[in-house]
């Protein structure tokens, strides 16, 4: 279901985007945890693999997000931080379509669904930082 990537050092993983989000309602919300842990580890090492550290502790995301939603304020901070360092990974990458946050927000409101928005776009980042590392430039050498 996931494809296990190393670029520049940082393991990432390219997950189904409704995958995940049927995961996490199957799960009853557990997972969707246990997948923001995972894409901020991945953010944070992945920044700090291409030399741009975001500073960032995975756990006090999830945090935010139980028991932070309790006090309401919280989740709101993590999805659009959260969001920033995703547009910060596609920027690294390459990407010229950064991520919304309030889009983020919206969706999470919605049902979960900035899971797929989210997962849609560290997938192509991921596609593009392998190119980007698997691309290695050609050097052409002539007879003289």
């Amino acid at each position: 279901m996931a494809e296990e990537l190393t670029l520049g050092g940082a393991q990432v993983k390219k997950r189904n985007p409704w995958g995940i989000w049927l995961i996490a309602l199957v799960t009853l919300g557990i997972y969707g945890l246990v997948w923001w842990y995972k894409i901020n580890r991945e953010l944070r090492d992945f920044s700090a693999a291409q030399g741009r550290p975001f500073d960032n502790d995975p756990a006090l995301a999830v945090l935010a997000l139980f028991p932070g939603g309790i006090v309401i304020v919280p989740p709101f901070f993590t999805w659009v931080y959260t969001t920033h360092r995703v547009a910060g990974a596609q920027e690294m990458t390459g990407g010229t379509d950064p991520v919304n946050a309030w889009l983020v927000v919206l969706l999470a409101l919605l049902g979960s669904f900035h899971m797929i928005y989210l997962q849609y776009a560290l997938n192509s980042s991921w596609d593009r930082a392998q190119g980007s590392v698997q691309a290695a430039p050609v050097v052409a050498v002539q007879d003289q």
